[in-house]
């Protein structure tokens, strides 16, 4: 059924772009054999050369094996393919085929999901209605485009912006500077229910984050958490927030049952029917003195969980203590282990798998599942595998710098 799905969406695409260029570009065959110069009609407009030239659903299938980035570049070289590279139907296509496989999201970037169940746009409203090279005309109810560039990660990073050379000695010098050590709060279904433990795997990895000791501020029924340096510069702490005690917590994993959060207390439900938790006191304590939030959602798939009870406890951890929405959540969307690169290229590579037979659940539809798009904090979903540690560092970072730490070359 995913193949029919894709099958489909790849013959509105084409024909769309085939419209368009059958209303613009009639002559677009007519190129002098053996010759890569375009034929010039009778008023002197050149007509398309030898790539403009090329079948459409050729054209639609060299766009697909460019970055987005080599899309825009290609757009920028003509005025027939700055209208085609700019369909809409194209760009939503590509939102539905990539975004799935995203490593990470965050509150800025994450796509209006909404927009991708929206009907398609009428004929008289497509693309081929409109002139190619008006910006006015080139006006769409929904931007994908700007959607895609703002959500692709590869997107987000080739295009922020430099730092000047005076920042980069700036943030050195900072650098050297002690300053104080951010402390987070981790809880989750994901550091109970996984087959490959993140905290054990934490504590055993100094080649990823070696362990730099255990802090003397002590909180009641907590403890004072582990402190581990970030890239042998800055320290933080992690404070370990488990639902119940280890015998009940491995007896529930066993079992595939969701244990007794005794972290939370149930008070009912709100006019929605949505529910509402309060956390436990010593949960309150840390909510007031922590900086930030790591919450470790299980993303392998066949654990969905119920995404009400995580989205209504996400919350009430961060209305705990005042001023908290400043405080930013770092959600990791760990598995227990891995893919293996090779699976991981066959698949992407292969049309009809591209988005089955995927051993985590979307970072997307970890954010929606929880809720995050509706939070007044700042977040980010990260994929994260237990057995390797692989995305924890770029969520550590991105958790740092939300809390004003100043990270020397980043």
């Amino acid at each position: 059924m995913a193949g029919q799905t894709q099958q489909l969406s790849e013959s509105v695409v084409i024909r769309s772009l085939r419209r368009f260029r059958d209303r613009y570009f009639p002559n677009s065959g007519k190129v002098v054999k053996g010759s890569l110069t375009p034929v010039v009609d009778a008023v002197g407009e050149p007509q398309p050369g030898s790539l403009d030239s090329l079948p459409v659903d050729v054209q639609f299938l060299i766009m697909t094996l460019l970055s987005p980035a080599d899309i825009c570049i290609l757009g920028a070289t003509s005025r027939y393919w700055r209208a085609m590279v700019r369909d809409p139907i194209l760009w939503r296509y590509f939102l539905h085929r990539d975004m799935l496989n995203w490593p990470s999201i965050d509150h800025v970037s994450m796509p209006q999901l909404e927009l991708l169940d929206a009907p398609l746009i009428n004929e008289d409203e497509s693309l081929d209605d409109r002139e190619e090279w008006s910006d006015k005309g080139m006006e769409s109810k929904v931007d994908y485009m700007s959607e895609y560039l703002k959500g692709c990660p590869s997107c987000r990073q080739q295009w922020l912006p430099s730092r000047p050379t005076y920042e980069v000695v700036t943030s050195f010098l900072q650098s050297l500077v002690p300053s104080s050590e951010p402390r987070y709060a981790m809880l989750g279904p994901g550091m109970e229910q996984l087959d490959v433990s993140l905290v054990t795997r934490l504590l055993r990895a100094p080649d990823v984050l070696p362990v730099s000791g255990t802090p003397h501020r002590q909180i009641n029924g907590i403890g004072s958490g582990i402190s581990y340096m970030f890239n042998n510069q800055h320290k933080f702490n992690i404070l370990t927030l488990y639902s119940t005690n280890r015998a009940e917590r491995e007896k529930a994993r066993l079992q595939q049952q969701s244990n007794s959060n005794k972290l939370f207390t149930f008070e009912g439900t709100d006019d929605s029917g949505y529910p509402i938790y309060s956390p436990a006191p010593q949960v309150q304590q840390v909510c007031q003195v922590v900086d930030g939030f790591i919450y470790v959602a299980n993303a392998e798939p066949e654990r969905v969980g119920d995404g009400e009870s995580e989205a209504a406890q996400i919350r009430a951890v961060l209305s705990c203590a005042e001023g908290s929405a400043t405080r930013p959540l770092l959600v990791l969307a760990c598995v227990s282990r891995g893919e293996s690169e090779e699976v991981r290229i066959t698949r992407l590579q292969t049309s009809t798998s591209r988005n089955k037979a995927r051993c985590r659940t979307p970072c997307v539809n970890i954010a929606k599942r929880l809720g995050l798009p509706q939070l007044a904090n700042p977040w980010m979903v990260q994929d994260t595998v237990a057995e390797s540690l692989s995305g924890l560092l770029e969520g550590v970072s991105w958790l740092l710098r939300c809390s004003g730490v100043k990270l020397y070359g980043s």
